[in-house]
């Protein structure tokens, strides 16, 4: 969960609880991304709903919630089947806005409050991290599927949005196809939603995405999924 995302989470989590689960929700800011891997590589998890993934570009691009470069691998060494999407990669986290980098000067900001300033990723950053979601995608060896949501990917890339960049999102999810499509490997699924992240129905979906992972995965009688 992050802010931005915070609808389409709520929703799957409601979903999930209605079909048994116990749910975990983890924030998205650096420790509890590494909470989520940490609680996978023990086995403790029957599923993982990852739908905001923004900590990978705090890791790439230089950010404060960073949570390592191992952030969406353990339940993939694993083999915990995974809902996958691209919840805030629109931004990059830092402090107050004179504590940015001198280095990002000219790129479009939002400043949220006095202790916390968003930067807009770029074309080329989206890019990167779709490609090295699909690379971590296809080294899981369970089940995965990447849910693309087409219209947005937090709640300030939506329409009129301050961080609406149609090119940026485009290479994002280009580059997650073009990855994906050229390994033979085949646990790796690509769903396209022509919805924004927080668009009613689109956590609920994801989350009966994973429910029909799990039930074809696991064992039946096992419960339990982190979202």
């Amino acid at each position: 969960m992050f802010g931005l995302t915070t609808p389409a989470v709520d929703e799957a989590r409601e979903v999930l609880g209605g079909l048994g689960y116990e749910t975990l929700v983890f924030h998205a800011t650096g420790s509890g991304g590494r909470a989520l891997e940490k609680l996978a590589a023990d086995g403790r998890l029957a599923g993982v709903l990852d739908l905001t993934t923004t900590e990978l570009a705090d890791e790439l691009v230089g950010g404060i919630l960073t949570a390592g470069p191992d952030r969406l691998t353990a339940a993939g060494a694993a083999g915990i089947p995974q809902v996958v999407s691209f919840g805030a990669l629109d931004m990059v986290n830092f402090g107050p806005r004179e504590d940015v980098p001198e280095r990002f000067e000219g790129r479009t900001f939002v400043v949220h409050n006095p202790v916390v300033t968003l930067m807009r990723t770029t074309p080329g950053e989206n890019a990167e991290l779709g490609r090295r979601i699909g690379e971590k995608a296809l080294g899981a060896r369970g089940p995965v599927a990447l849910v693309l949501p087409l219209r947005g990917v937090s709640g300030i890339d939506a329409e009129a949005g301050p961080f609406r960049d149609e090119e940026a999102d485009a290479a994002l999810f280009e580059a997650v196809r073009r990855t994906v499509a050229g390994s033979p490997a085949g646990d790796v699924r690509i769903v396209e939603c022509d919805a924004h992240i927080n668009d009613p129905g689109f956590g609920a979906r994801s989350a009966r995405l994973l429910h029909r992972m799990i039930e074809e995965s696991a064992p039946a009688g096992r419960s339990g999924s982190a979202a």
